[in-house]
Order: structure tokens, then C-alpha cells, then sequence
């Protein structure tokens, strides 16, 4: 539980942080991790859209570099975008300087890529207010305490592991039953490894008509 949902103690690092929405709504709210990914975040809209579900995709900025298209994809349909870094940092391994230029350059293919497909309001509803996620949750307090200032951070009241080799897709399904609660930011990844596991395509269909049945709405950040 310590990893799949954070105790109030790994939540107080981050104060001002956004952990958890309305506990009084029963609304939950998907995010996406580490796309865009031209082998699983087409694939991820397509079953979106067929269940009529918006999410937010914290993107990292080297694969928007690499993969436009499928950025502008998320964009076009309607879903929210937020800053992953640009390399996949983690924040205790590096210098703020460093850190906080690597956000910056994210966010600077976030807008130059977006602006080839949109015009200037809807660019701006799709990326304003700047949503961040520290990649692994892992900040300075140095780092954090200037990204708060300019960014609202995003960090998840449930994290399903599809990442992990050590999880088996039941088991992901399993996480998302036991620990969905009002409110709860669910994160999932468009990555190459929840895809190659069998994680997220075994457990992300099973996740949201689970969801559903239990009556919960699905909100966007």
C-alpha cells in the first residue's frame, strides 16, 4: 500500500502538491504517464474515446520531439497535457539549474509542437493552468519550491505499477479495485514497458468498466 497509495507522511513532502481531488464527489480522474508513445498512446485514445473518458498525459519532452503527431493526437482529442520533464528526470539526481531547464524545454515542445495544430485559445485550455509530475515523485525541496510557484503539481492518490516486472496484469486490475476511492488521481503509463509486460493493455480496459460499474464519473485536471 506504501507504494500504491502514498500514507499522509509521503504526502506532507510535498504540501502543496495536488494528491487527491474532491474526496466528496465520486469522480476519479486518469492520467498517463511517459508518452507520447506511437505503439501505445494511439491505442490508449482509441479506448478512451470508445468508453467517452478524458485524462490528463504527462508527457516527457524528448518523445513529443520524437513523436509530434501522436502528441498532437491527445491534443486534438480533447484531453489534458502536463509537463513529465524532458528527459525523464529524477529530481534528486541533478541540480535545480539543470532540473528546472529540462521542465522548461518540455514545455517549450509542448507549445511549438501544439501550435502546428491548433489555434492559440485551444492551445491554451489544453495546457493552461501548466500541470507538472515529477517523474518518480522525486524533487528537491530547492526544485519543488520554484515549481510550485509556477506550475501545479500533480502527484497521484493511486499509482497502478504497470511499470513494474514484478506485477502480473491482475494484479495491476487488482490495485485500481482495492485502492479507487472518491477523488483518487489514478496513474497508469503509455510507455513501452506497461505495454510489453501485458499491464496496461490487460488492465486498463478491465480498470475503467470496473469504474464504471461502481458508479464513479471521470473528471479531467
Amino acid at each position: 500500500m506504501f507504494i500504491e497509495q502514498p500514507p499522509q507522511i509521503v504526502r506532507k513532502l510535498y504540501p502543496r502538491a495536488l494528491w487527491r481531488m474532491d474526496p466528496t464527489e465520486k469522480t476519479v480522474y486518469l492520467t498517463f504517464d511517459d508518452g507520447p508513445i506511437p505503439e501505445v498512446t494511439p491505442w490508449v485514445l482509441d479506448l478512451l474515446d470508445h468508453h467517452g473518458v478524458k485524462a490528463t498525459f504527462f508527457m516527457v519532452g524528448d518523445n513529443i520531439r520524437k513523436h509530434p503527431d501522436v502528441f498532437r493526437q491527445v491534443l486534438e482529442r480533447g484531453h489534458r497535457i502536463g509537463n513529465h520533464t524532458f528527459h525523464h528526470l529524477r529530481g534528486f539526481e541533478h541540480s535545480a539549474y539543470h532540473y528546472l531547464d529540462d521542465v522548461r524545454r518540455a514545455h517549450d515542445f509542448m507549445l511549438s509542437a501544439g501550435a502546428e495544430t491548433m489555434d492559440d485559445a485551444r492551445l491554451e485550455q489544453a495546457l493552461h493552468p501548466i500541470l507538472f509530475r515529477p517523474p518518480h515523485g522525486h524533487m528537491t525541496w530547492g526544485q519543488y519550491m520554484v515549481l510550485r510557484k509556477r506550475c501545479r503539481i500533480v502527484m497521484w492518490d493511486l499509482v497502478t505499477r504497470d511499470y513494474s516486472q514484478k506485477m502480473r496484469p491482475p494484479q495491476v486490475l487488482a490495485n485500481v479495485m482495492r485502492y479507487a476511492r472518491n477523488g483518487s488521481i489514478i496513474t497508469f503509463h503509455d510507455s513501452l514497458k506497461s505495454w510489453r509486460n501485458g499491464n496496461l493493455a490487460y488492465a486498463l480496459p478491465r480498470a475503467i468498466e470496473f469504474l464504471k460499474e461502481e458508479g464513479y464519473g471521470f473528471g479531467l485536471l
